[in-house]
């Protein structure tokens, strides 16, 4: 394995290479902890935020991975999730983890893998929308490669997700993101439950992770890159964001 750590000059943001990006909702949360972000998704997203790159992510990482201080992956869930996962529908998806696995461990940068509950992935650190006083549940995966960081408690949630079951309807503080009808909410419910005001589209909002959950990872992970604080003033202004409370508060 070669190992590549680029050096990261003082002012400049660390860049982070987003795999399988899709809308873009894991690149906002690095963006704002700090990150220069650069996505790649073989499918076009006109609405992603930051530099795109439409193609194949792991002919991409091979070619360009090493130009970056750390990687994200995001490989397609559908093998994985509840509703396909053992199903004749989810042995038509590909399984990306571990051939994802395998070519970032060439690089030697820090990396983090994440996915729906039910993929094959270490649980080196598992994320909810609770933590983060968000309105949705949405638990996610995070698989970390060369560095770690604590897996903050799992904050106890404060009721049922709101919509139908089985012909019966719930209240509750969370809003279902994924799916229509049965009550899943409207559109503008799903961007202020996800933290997500850039796209208005369900598809692209029920495929996203709430940008809380990489903020965080990403404050941590600069920690581990550059050995100071994405809040440091060694960071150029616009690297920098004011703290969210509730998480200085869950976290410290």
């Amino acid at each position: 394995m070669t190992t590549h750590r680029p050096t990261t000059p003082p002012g400049r943001r660390p860049r982070l290479l987003d795999l399988f990006c899709c809308a873009g909702g894991a690149a906002k949360g690095y963006h704002d902890a700090g990150f220069q972000v650069v996505g790649v998704d073989l499918v076009e997203q006109p609405r992603y935020p930051f530099e795109f790159h439409r193609g194949d992510a792991l002919e991409f990482l091979a070619a360009h991975g090493h130009e970056f201080d750390a990687i994200h992956a995001s490989p397609p869930c559908q093998a994985s999730c509840t509703l396909t996962a053992g199903t004749n529908q989810g042995r038509e998806y590909p399984q990306l983890i571990p051939d994802t696995r395998e070519a970032l461990a060439q690089l030697g940068v820090p990396t983090v893998i994440e996915n729906v509950q039910g993929a094959k992935l270490r649980r080196d650190v598992t994320l909810c929308g609770e933590m983060f006083g968000l309105g949705v549940i949405r638990h996610r995966y995070f698989e970390l490669s060369g560095w770690s960081m604590p897996q903050p408690a799992h904050v106890r949630h404060r009721g049922r997700v709101a919509g139908y079951r089985h012909g019966r309807r719930y209240d509750g503080p969370y809003v279902a993101v994924y799916g229509n009808g049965g009550g899943k909410g409207t559109v503008a419910q799903w961007q202020t439950a996800m933290g997500i005001d850039w796209t208005d589209d369900r598809a692209e909002l029920a495929e996203a992770i709430p940008p809380a959950y990489t903020e965080h990872l990403g404050r941590r992970l600069i920690e581990n890159l550059t050995g100071r604080s994405s809040g440091s003033a060694e960071f150029s202004a616009d690297a920098r964001r004011a703290p969210d409370v509730r998480q200085l508060t869950l976290f410290g």
